[in-house]
């Protein structure tokens, strides 16, 4: 039997996707006959006619559908279940099983960022479906974390409390929001950055802009910042592993 032979992302206004390009482009470059295609859904119940309606091998999941999606799947590996948030799903026969790639995309690249600099502890900004796979990577990792939302309850800090001694006791500061990102680039997350210094490492999940104002405010302040595209490179790599394990 032919093997099912396309590949997408699901999510909510993905025109500017990374997804689509970087497997289109490696497609033609290795001569696979595959497709990746688009399949942008204001609602997660449209999943089951996507499944029914294509000849799909495997998916990416993007925002804000990464948690929704796991009441889609028929089996989800360990280190999806224990994130609880799956962004790959690869589909054997009428099979639909769920993992992880983000918490490995972004651990990597934060080794990669953080060189022989010494990190212990980190504010994560934004509490979705994301930040659940930042906060497995940093336990990888042993780096302490709190996390900022808007929303009481949901988090160790709201932006309001965040000051100079909070800011300062968190040497890295991930905005796994999605504050800033195209076509919003005027926008950043609320933080105070004039308490910001040379110690400081920024992160941004934001990859379009390359350089989100997040970072732009960071690199005025003396941060080393890094923006999510690395981390998405990994992930992707990751998601193509598992589609041909």
């Amino acid at each position: 039997m032919k093997r099912n032979n396309i590949f997408g992302l699901i999510g909510r206004n993905i025109d500017y996707s990374f997804s689509k390009n970087y497997f289109t482009k490696k497609f033609a470059l290795e001569n696979i006959n595959y497709t990746y295609q688009n399949f942008d859904i204001d609602n997660i119940k449209i999943l089951e006619s996507i499944f029914s309606e294509n000849k799909i091998a495997g998916l990416n999941v993007t925002t804000p559908f990464k948690e929704e999606v796991i009441n889609y799947l028929d089996e989800i590996d360990q280190t999806a279940s224990c994130i609880g948030a799956v962004n790959t799903i690869k589909i054997i026969g009428h099979k639909k099983k769920g993992y992880n790639t983000d918490y490995l995309g972004f651990e990597k690249s934060l080794i990669n960022t953080m060189g022989k600099e010494k990190v212990e502890s980190a504010l994560i900004l934004g509490s979705g479906g994301a930040t659940k796979a930042i906060k497995y990577a940093l336990n990888n990792l042993g780096i302490d974390q709190s996390i900022v939302s808007r929303t009481e309850g949901k988090c160790e800090y709201t932006y309001e409390d965040l000051s100079k001694e909070i800011i300062n006791s968190h040497k890295l500061i991930i905005n796994c929001s999605p504050v800033g990102t195209f076509p919003n680039t005027d926008k950043s997350p609320r933080i105070p950055y004039k308490c910001l210094n040379k110690h400081n490492i920024l992160y941004d999940l934001v990859y379009n802009p390359t350089e989100s104002l997040f970072l732009k405010k960071g690199l005025e302040r003396g941060c080393k910042i890094k923006n999510g595209l690395e981390m998405l490179q990994i992930q992707a790599d990751e998601s193509w592993r598992i589609w041909n394990s």
